[in-house]
C-alpha cells in the first residue's frame, strides 16, 4: 500500500504523458492516493514502536544504498495532507488551453516528489524525490503562470536549487560525521547511531547550522524568504495549492525528522538564533502582509508568516511543541490550499487582484465568499478548525520550555511575542476577506459569475479535514506523539 500510495501519481504523470486522458487519468490516480493513504492512517498502530508499512529493495551492498519506505506518525500525516491537497489541485485545475497533459502531469510530480520524500526512509530517496518536484515547479510557474512569471520562475529556482545545494552538504555531513563502522544511508542506522552518541557534540553544531539554512531556503525562513510570496503570486492557482501546502512542509520535515533528533546539541546550541528568524517571519513579515495590496501576494507572504509558527514548536523541542508543529503542518497546508483555489478561481472573473479594484464579490459569488471565509477562519486559528488545536500547542509547548528557569526565559518571551502575529494575522485575513466580498464594487456594471458548483467537493474535503482534526486532534496526537518520545523525556 505503501508503494501505491508513493508512485500511483508519478505513473500517473507518465501515463498522461503518453497520452492517456490527462483529467480523467490524474482524477483516479488522484482518488486512489488519497483512498490508499486514508487506509494507511486508520491502519496504523499507534502503540507499536517504530516505523511501519516497510518495504525494502536492496540496491548496493558496497555503497550501503537500498530504496526503503516506510512510516510513521509523522510521515503518514505529512502523506495524507499531499493525498487531500493533491486531489482538491487537481479537481479544481479545469481544463487548459495549451499542453494540458504536461500540466497535470506536473502537479502530480510534485505530488509524488513530496510523498516519496516523506515516505523515504534513505537519505538518498528523502532527497532525491523532492529534487523530482522541483523541475515541474519551474514549468507550471514559467509556461502557465501570471504577472511577471518568467522573472519568478527563474528567482524560485535559483532560491531552491541554491537550498537544496546547501542541504545536500548538510546531509554528506550528517553520514560523514557516523563513525565509518556504523556509516549509513538508512535513516533508522542513523537514528540508531545518533542515540548511541556516535555523533560528536562539536560536529553538530555547525551540521545543524548548514542544515537550517537548507531545510529554511525551502522553508521561506527570514531571510531566505523572498522567492515565496512572487512565487505564488505568479503561479497557476492548483501549483501554488500544492506547492505551499505541501511541497513547502518538506522543510519543516526535513528538521523534525532529522536536524533536531539526530543532533540535539547542534539544534540547542542554535535554538537563540532560531527563535529570532522564526519571530522576524512572524511579526516582520506579518507587518508586510498587512502593507500589501494585492489578494495574491497578501496569501503568499501570510504564507511565510505562518511558518513562524512551525519554526516555534520546532525550537521548543518537546513532545507538545513538535506534536503541534506537526498538526500545523497539516493544517496550515489545508487552509492554504483553499485560500489559494479560490483565489484562483476569482482570477478568472475580475480584471484585476487589487484590493483598491475589487469589492462586493460575495453578491455574485456567494458560494466563493463562502469557501474563501471558511479558509480566512482556518487561517487566523479560528476554535474548531485544526490550526487552532496546533497553534495553542505551538505556544504551550515553548512556553514550557522555560519552566526550569526563575525569571521568564528566551523560550517564553518568544511565545508572548509570537501571540500577537495571531492579532496580526487576524488583521490582514479578516481585512482581506471584507474588501474582496463585501461593501461596494467599484465597477458596478460588470457581472461576475460564481465557481461552479462540482467545486463544492473539494471545498468540503478540505475543510472538513481541518474541521476533523480540529474537534478531534486526539486523532494525530495519537500518531505523532510516539515518533518523539525517543527523542525528548516524558517530564516535558
Amino acid at each position: 500500500m505503501l508503494l501505491l500510495v508513493t508512485f500511483a501519481p508519478i505513473v500517473a504523470a507518465v501515463l498522461i504523458m503518453l497520452g492517456l486522458p490527462a483529467r480523467t487519468t490524474a482524477l483516479a490516480a488522484s482518488a486512489l492516493t488519497l483512498l490508499t493513504s486514508v487506509l494507511l492512517f486508520f491502519g496504523f498502530d499507534s502503540i507499536a514502536p517504530g516505523f511501519q508499512f516497510v518495504f525494502t529493495i536492496p540496491i548496493s551492498t558496497e555503497l550501503r544504498l537500498n530504496f526503503a519506505l516506510g512510516v510513521d506518525g509523522l510521515s503518514l500525516l505529512m502523506i495524507l495532507l499531499g493525498a487531500i491537497v493533491l486531489l482538491a489541485a487537481v479537481w479544481f485545475t479545469g481544463e487548459i488551453e495549451h499542453h494540458e497533459n504536461a500540466f497535470y502531469a506536473c502537479l502530480l510530480l510534485i505530488a509524488g516528489g513530496a510523498i516519496g520524500a516523506f515516505a523515504s526512509l534513505n537519505l538518498f530517496f528523502f532527497y532525491a524525490f523532492h529534487e523530482l518536484a522541483l523541475i515541474p515547479t519551474f514549468l507550471l510557474i514559467g509556461i502557465w503562470g501570471t504577472g511577471n512569471r518568467r522573472a519568478a520562475a527563474w528567482k524560485v529556482t535559483i532560491y531552491l536549487a541554491l537550498g537544496s545545494v546547501i542541504l545536500l552538504v548538510g546531509l554528506i555531513m550528517l553520514y560523514r560525521a557516523v563513525p565509518s563502522s556504523a556509516r549509513s544511508l538508512d535513516l533508522r542506522v542513523l537514528q540508531a547511531a545518533a542515540s548511541a552518541g556516535q555523533i560528536a557534540p562539536a560536529m553538530q553544531s555547525s551540521i545543524y547550522l548548514v542544515l537550517l539554512i537548507g531545510f529554511g531556503t525551502l522553508i521561506s525562513l527570514v531571510p531566505f524568504h523572498t522567492w515565496a510570496p512572487e512565487a505564488y503570486a505568479s503561479a497557476p492557482a492548483p501549483a501554488a495549492m500544492l506547492h505551499a501546502g505541501v511541497l513547502k512542509k518538506f522543510g519543516l520535515y526535513g528538521l523534525l525528522r532529522l536536524a533536531l533528533p539526530l543532533l540535539p546539541d547542534g539544534a540547542r546550541h542554535w535554538s537563540g538564533l532560531l527563535l529570532v528568524l522564526l519571530l522576524a517571519n512572524i511579526i516582520y513579515i506579518g507587518l508586510v502582509t498587512i502593507a500589501q495590496r494585492r489578494l495574491d501576494w497578501m496569501l503568499g507572504y501570510s504564507s511565510v508568516m505562518h511558518m513562524g509558527y512551525i519554526f516555534l514548536g520546532i525550537a521548543s523541542a518537546n513532545i507538545l511543541g513538535t506534536t503541534g508543529a506537526a498538526i500545523l503542518m497539516f493544517a496550515h497546508g489545508l487552509s492554504i490550499a483553499l485560500l489559494f483555489a479560490i483565489t484562483g478561481e476569482i482570477r478568472k472573473r475580475v480584471p484585476s487582484l487589487d484590493f483598491d479594484a475589487m469589492g462586493g464579490l460575495a453578491k455574485q459569488m456567494p458560494l466563493a465568499a463562502f469557501a474563501f471565509g471558511l479558509g480566512v477562519f482556518a487561517a487566523i486559528g479560528l476554535p474548531g478548525f485544526s490550526n487552532f488545536a496546533a497553534e495553542i500547542m505551538v505556544v504551550f509547548g515553548a512556553f514550557r520550555n522555560g519552566f526550569n528557569y526563575q525569571h521568564f526565559h528566551i523560550f517564553q518571551w518568544a511565545a508572548f511575542l509570537a501571540l500577537w502575529g495571531v492579532v496580526i494575522s487576524a488583521v490582514y485575513m479578516l481585512r482581506a476577506y471584507r474588501r474582496a466580498f463585501f461593501g461596494s464594487s467599484p465597477e458596478p456594471e460588470v457581472v461576475v459569475a460564481d465557481i461552479r458548483s462540482g467545486f463544492r467537493f473539494p471545498i468540503a474535503l478540505l475543510v472538513a479535514a481541518s474541521i476533523l482534526f480540529g474537534f478531534f486532534p486526539q486523532i494525530a496526537v495519537q500518531r505523532i506523539a510516539p515518533a518523539f518520545r525517543n527523542y525528548f523525556t516524558a517530564s516535558q
